[in-house]
């Protein structure tokens, strides 16, 4: 099964900050719940876990991210991702292109284009409902990234980004996570907002 999605974020401070902590592999690895980088072979290649605890169910992924391509004109970066359940039941696969941009306020966001491939066991959700799962997961790995850069910054907002960063959870809450799934699923079913 496969999902598609294009996000954007706006982001507090200044594309040249937002582009200095998409570099930082490792730490953009920390904005996605569950995540984290286990490894780092060299600067392009780096091996990580994904751990998700939804209800009684526990999804644990490992696996090798390569970024595949860096351009700093474009403040862009493209990777991809693939692992293995723990269990080997599943697999998943990302390709992933995110780029820093300036918008119109003057200010900046991460867009970004990924493709989810997942197979197996974990495949069983079905479409509708897989597309709620990654659609939750990159809400709170955008809101995740904009409070990183906040941190990056000076003043009283860096102060309390930096430490509502050390007071999150290193999973993803399972019951908000859950509750915030469901609640996309019932909307996409009755096309609401």
């Amino acid at each position: 099964m496969q999902v598609d999605l294009e996000k954007e974020f706006e982001l507090p401070g200044s594309t040249g900050q937002a582009w200095e902590f998409l570099q930082d592999i490792p730490g953009v690895a920390s904005c996605m719940p569950g995540a984290e980088i286990t490894d780092t072979i060299d600067e392009h290649n780096y091996k990580g876990k994904v751990k998700m605890k939804i209800g009684p169910a526990v999804m644990a992924f490992n696996g090798d991210i390569v970024i595949s391509n860096i351009d700093v004109q474009k403040r862009q970066l493209n990777l991809l991702g693939k692992g293995q359940d723990s269990k080997g039941t599943s697999s998943a696969t990302m390709d992933l292109t995110a780029w820093i941009a300036e918008t119109d306020a003057g200010k900046s966001a991460l867009k970004g284009n990924a493709s989810v491939t997942v197979t197996g066991k974990a495949a069983s959700l079905g479409g509708r409902m897989m597309m709620q799962v990654a659609d939750q997961i990159m809400n709170q790995f955008g809101a995740n990234f904009a409070e990183h850069v906040a941190a990056m910054g000076e003043g009283q907002e860096a102060v309390a980004a930096r430490e509502h960063i050390a007071e999150q959870p290193k999973e993803i809450n399972g019951l908000r996570f859950a509750w915030a799934v469901f609640i996309g699923w019932l909307r996409s079913l009755f096309g609401g907002k």
